[in-house]
């Protein structure tokens, strides 16, 4: 009996340790990616360049070998022809093939079939989404020990596959790698890209994936520090052919200016600030951001009247807003020096009284108190009046106003009359 249980405690470890070792040894074989390299570059060869088969044989494949494990090695063959290197370069030991995007024809029409081959792998093993873009992220870090032919052609394939939504816009990160950025081969490479994704779509389309990442603002960093500017991005774009991508960062850069502007505009009326330090400032924006004197006339009002709680009642808001906007009316005087302006800020009057609904009452009363403060003058209310209103509340408006346009006209044609007496 003893002997028995004895028997049974050694033969125990030993069964356990057998069965432990062929499947170290089961494992071991199956993953190795030299031989998973073997079998994929094999039977690129046999398949030979035609893209169907290419597309085809993957799909079968996927269920033979290990895609998961070795996604990387699977990327890396189908752009590099082989298993790469730190830095980009093919290990001289391996085995490579020239079914791959490295060695195809430098064109989009070629891209964009490769384009459709990664799709259809993707589509068909989704656990690929991952690898794929890390792949591709690391491809982009690499791009210095590629020749300028395979950056060109990686650049086309990435732009078609940003544009039907393969990518996801956060793999531009790693363009933003110092060394890339420093010797130009970001802005190179960006070229391309852009080229090829608005190309398949339209800058709109490309915005909003950029703008999905955060990426919208950072477009310039594909420039060294010193080369950050408006001016150089829109030169070297326009000059590579990409007007609209030049354009679409001409008018980010000014509508981060927009609101920096509104954002400091509304923390200097809450310290106080005196309005001719206010003014001084706003100018200097203007001239620096290339702001036009409408659009700023705009970002006042709206500064002016976020600065302050409105009262809830009706009756008292429209005294309220007398009193407050007679305090601000040397400022918002300062921003309508041009016609223009005056009839922005007539409508952006006319909003906000229309969006406020105690504000309906107050309208003609604000125009009024412009009028007599100089903030308005009386040729951009009579053209306001006759055919430059907005459609919001329009006839409320338009009744408020009717006496004091009457009156308005009166006053011109007496001091007409005066002027031709006097002459």
């Amino acid at each position: 009996m003893v002997s028995f249980m004895n028997n049974q405690k050694q033969q125990k470890p030993t069964l356990s340790g057998q069965r432990f070792k062929t499947r170290k040894r089961d494992e071991k074989e199956r993953f190795d990616p030299t031989q998973f390299q073997d079998c994929i570059i094999q039977g690129l060869t046999e398949t030979g360049t035609d893209l169907e088969a290419v597309a085809k044989f993957l799909d079968a494949s996927g269920a033979k070998l290990d895609y998961r494990r070795y996604a990387e090695t699977l990327f890396d063959i189908l752009v590099a022809g082989g298993m790469l290197a730190p830095g980009g370069t093919l290990a001289d030991d391996m085995m490579r093939t020239d079914v791959c995007v490295f060695a195809a024809q430098e064109d989009l029409e070629t891209m964009q079939a490769f384009a459709q081959v990664f799709n259809k792998l993707i589509r068909r093993y989704k656990y690929l989404e991952k690898g794929f873009e890390d792949e591709v992220k690391k491809l982009l870090l690499f791009l210095k020990g590629f020749s300028e032919s395979e950056r060109n052609k990686l650049a086309m394939l990435t732009g078609v596959l940003l544009a039907n939504g393969t990518l996801n816009a956060s793999i531009l990160n790693s363009l933003y790698n110092e060394n890339l950025v420093k010797e130009g081969v970001s802005a190179a490479f960006a070229v391309k890209l852009f080229k090829s994704w608005i190309n398949e779509k339209d800058i709109n389309a490309v915005a909003a994936s950029l703008r999905k990442v955060s990426m919208d603002n950072r477009l310039m960093e594909l420039f060294p520090a010193n080369k950050q500017s408006v001016e150089h991005f829109t030169k070297y774009f326009t000059e590579a052919g990409l007007k609209e991508l030049s354009e679409y960062v001409r008018n980010q850069q000014t509508i981060g200016a927009r609101k920096e502007l509104q954002k400091e505009l509304q923390e200097q009326m809450s310290r106080g600030d005196p309005f001719k330090d206010i003014i001084l400032y706003v100018k200097e924006e203007m001239k620096k951001n290339n702001i036009p004197e409408p659009v700023v006339i705009g970002i006042v009002w709206s500064s002016v009247m976020s600065t302050v709680e409105w009262n809830k009642k009706e009756e008292l808001v429209a005294e309220q807003a007398i009193k407050h906007l007679k305090q601000y009316s040397p400022l918002l005087a300062a921003f309508t020096t041009q016609g223009q302006s005056e009839l922005t800020l007539l409508l952006k009057i006319q909003e906000y009284c229309y969006d406020n609904i105690h504000f309906m009452k107050a309208f003609q009363k604000i125009v009024v108190l412009f009028y007599k403060a100089e903030v308005l003058s009386e040729e951009p209310i009579l053209k306001w009046y006759k055919d430059a209103h907005v459609a919001k509340g329009k006839s409320v408006f338009l009744e408020q106003m009717k006496k004091f346009v009457e009156w308005l006209k009166n006053a011109e044609e007496e001091s007409e009359s005066e002027a031709e007496e006097g002459d």
